[in-house]
């Protein structure tokens, strides 16, 4: 496994992750380094610099930082590679994982998958100092992968706080609905979002559908009646 010094822009939580798990694999690292840092020096000295920052600032940090040596790399899942002008070697790892706090982030980025583009043997070697897993992504198609993720983690949390907020009024604990979930996404990795699809939409089940509806609170019917529709959309869709 090659192992490059890096140099890591941005104290937050995913800064923080990357900066640990990259020492954690061996590799020298400088940071996180927060608004302090140097950017006259930032991209010298160093194999790989990573700018860890909000999506809406990271062209300002990277024009901001004067060309080097490094190769520049940022962690932003919208974003495309122009956002890294004016360097000349640049590429984008996108860890497809939830970073909630520094440890536990550094922890889930081993074996995580990464969206990557641009400079191929820095992004590689990033991902593989971690155990991770790489998925091209165009920059074309950054922002509608990008979606997708969001979907995938915030929109999923957003829907368990739903089943929460439910649960609580009837006195049944969250808990009792985890292992359900768990289940649920297990199955559409064994066989596919389509023939997961269990309940009452997937039996056509109207009635039952309605009868939920009356049940709730009003404050969660918008919500369930449109989730109800898109499992009708998934029911009816021909397996690819």
């Amino acid at each position: 496994m090659q192992r490059f010094d890096a140099r890591v822009i941005g104290a937050g939580r995913a800064g923080s992750a990357i900066a640990s798990a990259l020492a954690a694999a061996a590799w020298s690292v400088d940071g996180p380094l927060g608004r302090g840092f140097d950017p006259a020096t930032a991209a010298t000295g160093t194999d790989v610099l990573v700018i860890a920052v909000p999506d809406g600032v990271v062209a300002e940090v990277a024009q901001s930082v004067e060309p080097g040596d490094a190769v520049v790399l940022h962690v932003a899942g919208s974003l495309g590679l122009d956002v890294l002008a004016p360097h000349p070697r640049v590429g984008s790892v996108h860890p497809l994982v939830a970073l909630p706090d520094a440890e536990l982030g550094a922890m889930r980025l081993r074996g995580a998958w990464f969206a990557t583009s641009g400079d191929e043997a820095a992004t590689t070697a990033l991902v593989d100092a971690v155990g991770g897993r790489t998925v091209p992504v165009a920059d074309a198609d950054r922002v509608a992968y990008h979606a997708a993720a969001a979907i995938a983690a915030n929109h999923v949390v957003a829907l368990l706080g739903q089943v929460d907020r439910i649960a609580r009024s009837i006195g049944v604990p969250l808990d009792a609905y985890l292992d359900l979930a768990r289940g649920a996404i297990d199955n559409v990795g064994a066989v596919g979002a389509h023939e997961a699809l269990t309940g009452p939409v997937a039996r056509d089940d109207w009635a039952t559908v309605a009868r939920h509806l009356d049940a709730i609170p009003v404050e969660e019917r918008a919500a369930y009646s449109v989730l109800a529709d898109a499992a009708r959309r998934l029911r009816d869709e021909v397996p690819a």
